[in-house]
């Protein structure tokens, strides 16, 4: 009986499968243009006036600084006081005006005045209204500026910026609206040079911005919201053709391919998952071939052990001499099953993992001294001569017992296609930059070109092995050691002439002193 699911469990699993990949891509945009407003919101009503005033504080500073700077210049008074009243220097005033007439003195919008000790204007321009410091007045340099010009507000100014040497100041008219004063001194502190403008923009656009961003945030909302679609859709359309190509084949159909879209991580992903597929066809074509093959091989010896057994007791009684004939071919049937099976195993460890390389430095010229004074009574049984040609010490590093595994199969293959002088070869020698390349090499009939690629394939046969004793998993065994091993191999043949199996390994790694 089943265990009861957890119900938050079952509660989360719901919250996925509702809220899928393209439902989160949307809200994670839709939250994105959220904060985006909600960033441009804060930095409109909270950093921008402060950015908007320090930004009128350098333009007041650097107008008080060239018009102070052209008094410093002048080198003489711009002004004297006298009994009958104010006297201005008129060549450095016409010199001012020609300044502001060029641009050079940016005096748009401002309210700029020099005063003396006395805290009396000396002159001014005016292009302020209203203006804190000379309530009503004109614009222009060069006339006087009358009495009532001089209003107290502007008298404390002048004496903070004579007894301070600067000043920056943010004052709030009777209406409610803000100025930004600058001073500074000029002419060994004997005249203050005040610059003033209004603030009012600033207010008047934080207002303005406060009632467009209900508006924008709404049009910004349909188009994160359309655009989320959009682009979800987009993004997740090559994921959903993958996910409906997972789920055929995993009800059985191989044949099913998708289209890379791009060469992004997706495309990527989509050309990933063909390969795949074509992996999983040929393996699931392969082990049908395997199990038919190899079911065929197993029926056969049984079929056989069964028949000989049943007539050894039923039929063969006292003769000795016909028993013994069948019990050898059960003995033969039976090890013919135990070597397709011993085969069946290896083949699995080796492909698997399993059963994983233990390299070690040796001499592989020695190993195959070893392995071919095995074959000696072999050959000399059946009338063959093996052949061996070895180019000096051959090191590697690579696992022996393996590698004696690989030579063996090669050689137990190259005498069963013995050509009529019944020589077969085995070599080693030593390529350039270290590698060592071992072939074994019979004088056989031959393999045709068309089954070269096929030959390491688990249980495939050529041809001309048809009818051949074996399990013909002894080249698939080979392919999925030297592919442990990083190992190149192959085959070269042509009818008629023989057969050459190599392989090549890397070269040692060079020992530490």
């Amino acid at each position: 009986m089943r265990a009861a699911r957890n119900p938050a469990a079952q509660t989360r699993t719901a919250g996925r499968r509702v809220l899928g990949l393209r439902g989160r891509l949307m809200l994670f945009v839709s939250l994105m243009a959220a904060v985006t407003l909600a960033l441009v919101g804060l930095l409109t009503t909270q950093f921008l006036p402060h950015r908007y005033n320090q930004h009128i504080e350098a333009r007041l500073s650097s107008q008080c600084e060239l018009l102070a700077g052209m008094i410093d210049a002048s080198g003489e008074e711009i002004s004297r006081r006298t009994p009958w009243g104010l006297e201005l220097n008129a060549g450095f005033w016409q010199q001012v005006n020609e300044a502001i007439r060029a641009g050079t003195l940016d005096v748009r919008g401002l309210c700029v005045e020099v005063s003396d000790e006395s805290l009396r204007t000396v002159n001014y321009v005016e292009n302020l209204q209203p203006c804190l410091l000379h309530p009503g007045a004109g614009s222009g340099f060069g006339g006087l500026t009358a009495p009532e010009r001089d209003t107290e507000e502007a008298r404390a100014l002048r004496a903070e910026v004579f007894s301070s040497g600067s000043l920056t100041r943010i004052l709030t008219t009777s209406s409610g609206s803000q100025q930004m004063v600058v001073g500074r001194l000029a002419h060994e502190g004997q005249y203050a040079v005040l610059v003033s403008t209004s603030l009012a923009q600033i207010g008047e656009a934080g207002v303005v911005l406060k009632k467009l961003l209900p508006h924008i945030a709404l049009i910004m909302g349909v188009f994160a919201v359309a655009g989320a679609w959009l682009f979800s859709r987009w993004f997740t359309r090559p994921l959903t053709e993958l996910s409906a190509a997972a789920r055929r084949m995993a009800q059985g159909d191989y044949s099913v391919r998708v289209t890379p879209h791009g060469r992004d991580e997706v495309g990527r992903l989509a050309e990933d998952f063909n390969q795949m597929a074509d992996e999983v066809a040929a393996a699931s074509q392969m082990q049908r071939d395997l199990l038919a093959n190899v079911s065929h091989d197993l029926r056969t010896p049984l079929t056989l052990i069964k028949g000989y057994a049943e007539t050894v007791r039923d039929i063969t009684g006292e003769d000795t001499a016909r028993r013994t004939e069948q019990l050898n071919i059960i003995v033969d049937e039976t090890d013919r099953l135990s070597a397709l099976v011993n085969s069946v195993l290896e083949l699995s460890k080796v492909s698997s993992g399993a059963e994983k390389p233990q390299p070690v430095r040796f001499d592989l010229a020695q190993l195959c001294e070893e392995v071919a004074e095995r074959y000696e009574a072999v050959c000399a049984q059946n009338g063959s001569r093996l052949q061996l040609e070895l180019d000096g010490p051959c090191p590697v590093y690579a696992d022996p017992a393996m590698l004696e595994r690989v030579l063996h199969n090669l050689l137990g293959n190259a005498m069963h296609h013995l050509g009529e002088d019944g020589v077969f070869l085995l070599r080693a020698k030593r390529c350039e930059g270290g590698a060592v390349r071992v072939e074994v090499e019979d004088h056989g009939p031959g393999i045709p070109q068309e089954e070269l690629p096929h030959l390491f394939d688990r249980y495939y046969r050529s041809r001309s092995d048809a009818g051949r004793a074996g399990t013909g998993l002894g080249l698939s065994i080979c392919q999925a050691i030297l592919r442990g091993h990083g190992s190149r191999f192959g085959v070269q043949s042509e009818l008629g002439k023989g057969s050459v199996f190599w392989f090549e390994l890397p070269p040692a790694p060079k020992e530490k002193p």
